[in-house]
């Protein structure tokens, strides 16, 4: 019994992992820089799923620990890459507006 429930943890991580790659992939792709905040989200809580089985798999109870601290660490990580983000975002638009006033101004 033991060993088909190694068998099913080692099965969810190869699974886990291929679904890291995808998300990695994301990450780097795009196409917009939404869609790469939320794959790292996404790469985030796979990891911290793979420790949680890791946890289960070896029987040691202290790698959860470890999955809640990386789980506040990558809830900061996608809070800091948001307001990044949103900063860039607003620098962009402003600059459009400015150069809108100033075709604007040109032709009246």
């Amino acid at each position: 019994m033991t060993e088909a429930y190694s068998v099913l943890y080692i099965s969810a991580l190869v699974i886990i992992g291929a679904l890291l790659l995808a998300c990695l992939v994301r990450a780097i792709r795009g196409p917009r820089i939404a869609d790469r905040v939320i794959a790292v989200n996404m790469m985030g809580t796979l990891v911290v799923i793979a420790i949680c089985i890791l946890s289960f798999l070896m029987g040691e109870g202290w790698l959860t620990d470890i999955a809640m601290i990386y789980t506040m660490l990558s809830f900061l990580a996608v809070v800091l890459l948001t307001k990044v983000y949103m900063g860039i975002y607003r620098e962009k638009r402003r600059q459009r507006e400015l150069a809108q006033e100033k075709e604007g101004n040109g032709h009246a």
